[in-house]
């Protein structure tokens, strides 16, 4: 799964890299969470705009807005076949921005925390998939979004037995083309990220409580 990541490359910079609109402020996270705003990228009407959704998908049926906290992953295996997500792989495709993330490996001295990322220390994209969900006819409207995961690549399979899945930049423009929704070839993206490009680095418990969003979560530590 994907529980935990960070996204602390200045703003500037996302938006080169990732052609977005934003007129928002973009804050300096280490320790994100799920139920937290996370920086995300759709396509409006042609464009790619910054958007901030909510970590765990609420899907547009919902009864209860806390069915997100039991859907902040989405599996790449199945993401065609289930209600939640079939509808939104067509439709409703996003960029999820990233530094890193975090991932628990067990050991015999308890849960060691890994952090994972590019060898290049640049931003990256998860495969995401959002919704939006309102309360009653007249309540606020809330836009939220999942992160899909796969199988885990050879760096990660000794740390845990899934990761996000992390597009290729090629394959970037291909996920937010909503001309483009046939299923099967969707699923093609949704891969175990090269893990020669991938660097994963034992890190302190500090980042195991969420409020601990400080630079200091990145910190790597001897074993």
């Amino acid at each position: 799964m994907c529980g935990r990541f960070t996204l602390y490359t200045p703003k500037p910079t996302l938006q080169d890299r990732f052609q977005f609109e934003l007129m928002d402020d973009v804050s300096t996270r280490y320790n994100i969470a799920p139920s937290q705003l996370i920086l995300s990228v759709v396509n409006d009407h042609g464009k790619r705009k910054g958007v901030f959704l909510r970590w765990g998908l609420i899907p547009s049926w919902a009864k209860d807005q806390k069915i997100g906290y039991k859907m902040i992953n989405a599996r790449a295996e199945t993401v065609d076949e289930k209600p939640s997500y079939r509808r939104l792989l067509a439709r409703k495709r996003c960029l999820i921005l990233a530094n890193g993330f975090y991932e628990w490996k067990k050991t015999d001295n308890g849960k060691q925390p890994y952090l994972i990322g590019l060898k290049s220390g640049k931003p990256f994209a998860f495969c995401g998939l959002w919704d939006q969900w309102q309360a009653k006819e007249y309540g606020d409207i809330i836009y939220s979004c999942t992160i899909i995961t796969t199988k885990p690549n050879g760096l990660m399979k000794p740390i845990h037995g899934r990761m996000p899945s992390i597009l290729q930049r090629d394959d970037e423009e291909t996920w937010l083309d909503p001309n483009i929704s046939d299923s099967a070839y969707l699923k093609s993206l949704l891969h175990p990220y090269s893990d020669d490009d991938m660097t994963a680095v034992p890190v302190s418990t500090l980042v195991n409580s969420p409020r601990n969003d400080t630079a200091e979560c990145l910190n790597p530590i001897s074993m």
